[in-house]
């Protein structure tokens, strides 16, 4: 991931006093039967690689053989990994990396100049986003979404900018992204193997507004529900993980997940 093309240095913003997350006046109190939160330590990264490899290898097993390890990117200090773990026994059922453009451009800038309308923004790209497979899949993977939409908040995020290969395209669609490149259609992506993705982008300042307008099904969830087993964390802390001097253990394998990359 170190071919990048030029792209406008963005400037940090002051992030955001982060402060921990009332309820909403009037809203419910949701407890959910998992934990999402940010990866601390080198067990927690060995877990979100194992649910990442394994979903993966579900729907692009060769890219997947590149996922067995911790990735240079889940170390750097612009990048935060997020973790949702099962109450029960603590198994790993989802996890995803968030990473801005405050130090480097995005992963998608190595394929893709980006256009004027995101140059000089705050961005951010989740990536590696993978689901166990079980019941529950649907709602890890909507919880992780809510974690990362919470990360924009707090980080004074303009654009969450996202690929999706067909069909998971489609569920971005249906969350209100709209295409960066609508001309184009499915661009082939280096850092996810130059499998052809679409990429997408959506406005984190008018997020509640549009789901609003739209009387999106998930409002409820993400803005009148508060749910304490979803925490991030404070706002874009240095990271702690250490890049190993020798290889890492493999990942232990996992149970069959999904992945949305």
């Amino acid at each position: 991931m170190e071919l990048f093309p030029a792209a406008v240095f963005n400037p940090p913003k002051a992030a955001r006093p982060r402060t921990a997350r009332a309820p909403v006046a009037g809203g419910a109190i949701e407890r959910l039967p998992f934990t999402v939160r940010r990866v601390e330590t080198e067990a927690d990264l060995l877990k979100a690689v194992r649910i990442r490899h394994a979903a993966y290898a579900r729907h692009v097993p060769d890219f997947a053989r590149s996922l067995a390890q911790p990735e240079a990117a889940d170390y750097d200090t612009d990048t935060v990994v997020l973790l949702a773990e099962s109450k029960l026994d603590g198994e790993p059922m989802g996890s995803t990396r968030i990473r801005t453009n405050q130090y480097r451009p995005l992963g998608v800038e190595e394929s893709v100049v980006l256009p004027d309308w995101l140059q000089g923004k705050r961005l951010v790209e989740a990536t590696r986003l993978g689901i166990d497979e079980g019941r529950m899949g649907r709602m890890v993977k909507i919880a992780l979404i809510k974690a990362c939409f919470m990360y924009c908040e707090d980080n004074a995020v303009d654009y969450s900018v996202a690929t999706g290969r067909s069909p998971v395209d489609r569920q971005y669609q249906q969350m209100l992204f709209v295409d960066v490149f609508p001309e184009q259609g499915m661009i082939p992506l280096r850092h996810v193997g130059n499998i052809p993705h679409r990429v997408m982008a959506f406005e984190i300042a008018t997020f509640q507004q549009r789901w609003t307008e739209a009387r999106h099904p998930m409002l409820a969830f993400f803005f009148n529900t508060h749910h304490p087993d979803i925490d991030i964390g404070p706002a874009a802390p240095p990271s702690i993980l250490a890049r190993p001097e020798r290889e890492l253990p493999q990942a232990a394998p996992a149970r069959g997940e999904l992945a949305f990359a």
